[in-house]
């Protein structure tokens, strides 16, 4: 991957179906998500999303979210992921996703993902029924602090089951990012990021990446037009070196994000750190060039 040539990493995007046509959630969570971020879209294939960031210049971070102990719903190959990102790697960035109640054995299977190419893990807390510190995930954070990884947690409210009876048995507490601190300090060497604005508890979010060194904040999810105050004057200031460029595509586009970017009160010199300095140094980018 050409970094230099690149004008961001969005290090959020979602891969929502395989080349079966097998969709990565059950219908009825597609459709309430659908209905909540009022969107009208396909699920772009791999190599769709490739071409569609190729010509944008920018690179992506493609995940899907293994919850099959929690929804009964066959999850999406990490090696289907793995193989597009072999054949598209000047713009794709693979993280895996491995349900936590896979325990040792997701463990291994992680491991080898790692040795094929994977750059990460993605974990959907609220969706897989567990809480990030509860330790049924520390097996496979072991593996990602032991091979210089990091993972990625959904935070805050999610739109997946929204609207559902019992919202479709989503538990949002399980999502709240104070969780995380526990994390960052159980694993002190494992970079932590922490996806969306994480409403209803943002200050919980900033709290957790000033105290700790090595966790970060991804902004996908929303329109920076809806940002919470607090969270553009940390991004501005303290959390200036720790805040990433990330849509959550297809359910929001980079062209739209980075067009509310572009009328957000950021100053100049923290808008490239942001859009991809930042996650060129989270996600260990360039990192096999160095001597």
């Amino acid at each position: 991957m050409d970094v230099e040539a690149l004008v961001a990493i969005d290090v959020h995007t979602h891969v929502e179906v395989d080349g079966h046509g097998h969709l990565s959630l059950p219908e009825a969570h597609v459709e309430a998500s659908s209905k909540y971020f009022a969107a009208d879209h396909r699920a772009p294939t791999l190599d769709e999303t490739a071409a569609y960031y190729r010509e944008r210049r920018m690179a992506a971070v493609v995940f899907t979210v293994d919850a099959e102990a929690a929804t009964g719903h066959r999850a999406i190959s990490n090696d289907e992921i793995v193989e597009a990102a072999a054949e598209h790697p000047d713009v794709l960035v693979p993280f895996a996703s491995v349900d936590p109640a896979k325990g040792r054995t997701g463990a291994r299977l992680f491991r080898s993902l790692v040795d094929r190419g994977v750059r990460g893990i993605k974990f959907h807390p609220s969706l897989q029924g567990f809480a990030p510190n509860d330790r049924s995930a520390y097996p496979l954070l072991e593996v990602a602090e032991e091979l210089g990884v990091p993972a990625l947690f959904h935070t805050g409210q999610t739109g997946i089951g929204a609207g559902l009876p019992g919202g479709g048995g989503i538990r949002l507490g399980l999502s709240n990012p104070m969780l995380l601190d526990d994390v960052a300090v159980d694993f002190p060497d494992l970079t932590i990021i922490m996806a969306h604005p994480s409403f209803p508890w943002q200050d919980e979010a900033l709290a957790v990446a000033t105290h700790k060194p090595k966790v970060y904040v991804d902004l996908s999810g929303w329109s920076p037009k809806y940002f919470p105050p607090q969270l553009v004057r940390y991004a501005n200031t303290l959390l200036q070196d720790k805040v990433l460029f990330g849509s959550d595509y297809p359910l929001i586009t980079p062209d739209r994000w980075l067009a509310d970017f572009a009328e957000l009160e950021i100053k100049d010199h923290v808008r490239p750190k942001i859009l991809k300095e930042n996650a060129v140094r989270a996600l260990g980018l360039g990192r096999e060039e160095e001597p």
